[in-house]
C-alpha cells in the first residue's frame, strides 16, 4: 500500500493504525501528487490511499494518472471536511472508494481489503452527502444502448448490490451477471462499478434518496 498525504502526521498515523495488520504492508509514502505517481511506478502498490488537496498536484489528477498507467491499482480517497465535489471528481477518475481521515481502524482495514478485491467501498453517510451534490452532466453515455437485462443489472448495481445479490434478485447465474456488467461497462465507457453508479445516479435511474450504498458492496 502507498500512503499519499501532504501532512506527515497523517502518514505516520496511517502507518501506526495499520502496523499490526498481517495482510497490509505500507511500501511507500508521498506528500503530493507528483511524488505519488513516481512512488506508484517505483513500488507498484496494489492499493493507494490518496489525499485530495495537496500542493503542486492534487489527488484527483494523481489518481487519474496512476490509473492510466496501472489500471489494476485500487485507489481509496482520504477525505477531509467539505470535500464532496473533489470526491466525486476522484470517483469519476477511477477511485474505488473513500474514507474520512477520522474513520476508525476497522474501516481502514475493511476498505483496504475490499478494494483490493476490486470491490467498491462507499460509506453510507458520506455517500448520502455526495449524492446530494450530483448534478446531471452535460453529456452522458447513452444508457439507451443497454439491453433491457443490462439496464436491470445496471440499476441494481447502482443500488449497491454485489454480483451474487443481483443474480439472486434476477434469478440468473452470477457468471451471467458478470458478463452483463462487463458489457454495460464497455457501452457506458466506464472502468468500474463506482463510475457506473455515478452515471446511474446522474441519470436518475436510482434516486439518491432511495439509494443506501453500504461499505464494501459490489464485487467487481
Amino acid at each position: 500500500m502507498l500512503v499519499v498525504d501532504d501532512h506527515p502526521v497523517v502518514r505516520t498515523g496511517v502507518r501506526s493504525l495499520l502496523a499490526d495488520a498481517a495482510d497490509v504492508e505500507v511500501v511507500g509514502e508521498a506528500c503530493d501528487g507528483r511524488q505519488a505517481i513516481a512512488a506508484a511506478e517505483r513500488h507498484n502498490p496494489d492499493v493507494v490511499l490518496m489525499d485530495l488537496r495537496m500542493p503542486d498536484l492534487g489527488g484527483v489528477e494523481a489518481t487519474r494518472r496512476i490509473l492510466e498507467a496501472r489500471p489494476g491499482t485500487a485507489v481509496v480517497i482520504l477525505t477531509g471536511p467539505n470535500a464532496e465535489d473533489d470526491v466525486v471528481a476522484a470517483l469519476e477518475a477511477g477511485a474505488l472508494g473513500y474514507l474520512a481521515k477520522s474513520a476508525p481502524r476497522s474501516d481502514f482495514l475493511a476498505a483496504l481489503r475490499t478494494v483490493r478485491r476490486g470491490e467498491a467501498w462507499l460509506p453510507a453517510a458520506l455517500t448520502r452527502r455526495i449524492l446530494g451534490r450530483l448534478r446531471p452532466a452535460a453529456s452522458e453515455p447513452a444508457v439507451e444502448a443497454l439491453t433491457p437485462r443490462e439496464l436491470e443489472v445496471f440499476e441494481l448495481l447502482a443500488s449497491g448490490l454485489a454480483n451474487g445479490e443481483i443474480a439472486d434478485r434476477l434469478g440468473i447465474a452470477e457468471i451471467t451477471v458478470r458478463t452483463h456488467v462487463s458489457h454495460l461497462f464497455a457501452k457506458l465507457g466506464v472502468s468500474n462499478r463506482v463510475q457506473a453508479a455515478l452515471h446511474a445516479w446522474r441519470r436518475g435511474l436510482v434516486p439518491p434518496q432511495a439509494t443506501e450504498p453500504e461499505a464494501g458492496k459490489g464485487a467487481g
